[in-house]
């Protein structure tokens, strides 16, 4: 694991995050576990896939715009034939099917975007 900006080490994500975006992405994998029933590991593996690499700026870092639920939707599912997800907010998607949704493959177990098991 490597040290973060800080100085503080943040195990379960890969990316360099202060502690407002440790918690805002801990709020997005709370979605996820909630929302589909997956577990912590998987969502935070699903995180660390998708954004690894991305630079982050400090909280509030533009992906702040939108809440958790946002993200969350499109790390776990394909968007449907029109393109679109969910975003979390009731009127928006209101009448929105969820069992259209393609479910997006999960990150490989060997893969290094598994920090956690739990």
């Amino acid at each position: 694991m490597r040290p973060e900006a800080d100085g503080v080490r943040r195990a379960e994500f890969l990316m360099d995050l202060d502690e407002g975006m440790v918690e805002y992405f801990r709020d997005i994998a709370n979605e996820m576990t909630s929302r589909f029933g997956i577990s912590r590991a998987e969502a935070v593996a699903r995180i660390n896939e998708r954004y690894h690499d991305a630079e982050i700026s400090a909280y509030p870092d533009l992906m702040c715009h939108e809440f958790p639920e946002y993200w969350a939707y499109g790390l776990y599912y394909h968007p449907n034939e029109s393109g679109r997800l969910p975003t979390g907010d009731e009127d928006d998607d209101e009448g929105f099917d969820l069992s259209a949704l393609r479910v997006r493959s999960a990150p490989a177990e060997d893969s290094p975007y598994w920090t956690s098991r739990a």
